[in-house]
C-alpha cells in the first residue's frame, strides 16, 4: 500500500516522533496507519528500555489543582537534561500525568504508571515511553503527593523548586484574595527557607533529644561555658533549642516579608482579617533532583564520539 508526504505528516502530528522514523514505520507497515503506530510504540518501549540505565537528574516539579475534585497535586518528573524540561512537550506530559494523579488517587509511583492517563487510552508508562522516543531522553516519574481539600502552591524558576500546602478552612475562605496571597506568600517562604518541619509539635522527641545532646557537647567545650551553673545551661539549651525551631519549623520561622512576626502570626492575622478560621495543616517541597546523581558530561569526550 504506497503512502504520501501528508500521511507521514500525519502520523508524526499523531505520535509526535520525528519524520524519518514516521516514514521508515509507514514503509514497514507497507502505508498501513495504524500498523505503523503500532510499530512505532514497539520502537518507544525498546527505545525505553534501552535509555532506563542512564541518569535522570534534571526535569521539573509540577503543581495542578483539581477545581471540581478539590484536590491538589505536586508530581517531580526527571529528564536527563534541563533543555529537555524546557520543551513544551515534556511540560504537557508533566500536567498530564499531574491530572491522572488527581483523578486516579493511585497509591504509589509504580501503581501509577498503570493507570490511564488522563486524556488518553493509554497508561501512564505508555505515554512516558511514547515521549522517551519522540523526545530522545529517559524520563521518569520520581515522586508526587496528592491533597484533598484546599492547598496553595508554588512553583519557583520554572520547576527547579515546587511547594504544596495544605491549609484546613472553608471553601468561601479559600476563594478570597486575600487567602489566595496569603496561600501564595507561605508557599514561597517554604521555597525560599526550606523548613522541614510544619511546627514543633512535629519534631520527634527522638530529633530534639539529638539536638539537645548536640548543643550540651558545644557548651561543655566552650571553656567560656563550660564553668557556667547547671541551670545556667539549661537556660541557654532552651534558648538555642527556640532557635532552632525557628530555623526548621515553618510556623515559628520569621515571616521573610516581615521578619518582626512569625509564619503562624501572619496566617492567624489574615485569618483575623477574613473572619474565619485557617489552620495550616500539611506541607511539601520538592527540589528538582534532589539527592539523585547528576550526569557530568566531559565535553571533549562527546567530541570525540561524535567524530568515531
Amino acid at each position: 500500500m504506497a503512502f504520501t508526504a501528508k500521511d507521514v505528516q500525519l502520523l508524526r502530528e499523531k505520535t509526535g516522533v520525528g519524520m524519518m522514523d514516521c516514514k521508515k514505520a509507514l514503509t514497514e507497515a507497507d502505508g498501513d496507519m495504524d500498523k505503523a503506530i503500532d510499530i512505532l510504540r514497539e520502537k518507544g518501549l525498546a527505545a525505553a528500555t534501552k535509555k532506563a540505565g542512564r541518569i535522570a537528574a534534571e526535569g521539573a516539579v509540577y503543581a495542578y489543582y483539581d477545581e471540581d475534585e478539590k484536590v491538589g497535586v505536586i508530581v517531580e518528573v526527571n529528564s536527563e537534561t534541563d533543555f529537555v524540561a524546557k520543551n513544551s512537550e515534556f511540560q504537557n506530559l508533566c500536567a498530564d500525568v499531574a491530572k491522572t494523579i488527581a483523578v486516579e488517587n493511585p497509591a504509589d509511583v509504580e501503581a501509577l504508571l498503570t493507570k490511564t492517563m488522563a486524556g488518553s487510552d493509554r497508561t501512564v508508562q505508555d505515554n512516558i515511553n511514547d515521549k522517551i522516543l519522540s523526545i530522545g531522553e529517559n524520563m521518569k516519574v520520581r515522586r508526587f503527593e496528592r491533597v484533598p481539600g484546599v492547598v496553595s502552591t508554588y512553583i519557583h524558576m520554572g520547576g527547579s523548586v515546587g511547594v504544596m500546602i495544605a491549609f484546613d478552612t472553608d471553601e468561601a475562605t479559600a476563594a478570597k484574595a486575600e487567602f489566595l496571597e496569603m496561600g501564595k506568600n507561605v508557599a514561597m517562604q517554604i521555597a525560599a527557607m526550606s523548613p522541614q518541619y510544619l511546627s514543633d509539635k512535629d519534631i520527634s522527641d527522638e530529633v530534639l533529644a539529638k539536638e539537645k545532646d548536640i548543643l550540651l557537647v558545644q557548651i561543655k567545650e566552650d571553656p567560656k561555658m563550660a564553668s557556667k551553673p547547671e541551670k545556667v545551661i539549661e537556660g541557654i539549651i532552651a534558648g538555642r533549642i527556640g532557635k532552632f525551631f525557628e530555623e526548621v519549623c515553618l510556623l515559628k520561622q520569621p515571616y521573610v516579608k516581615d521578619d518582626s512576626i512569625k509564619v503562624e502570626q501572619y496566617i492567624e492575622s489574615v485569618a483575623k482579617e477574613l473572619g474565619a478560621s485557617i489552620q495550616a495543616t500539611a506541607f511539601f517541597r520538592f527540589a528538582k533532583g534532589e539527592g539523585l546523581e547528576k550526569r557530568e558530561d566531559n565535553f571533549a569526550d562527546e567530541i570525540a564520539k561524535m567524530v568515531q
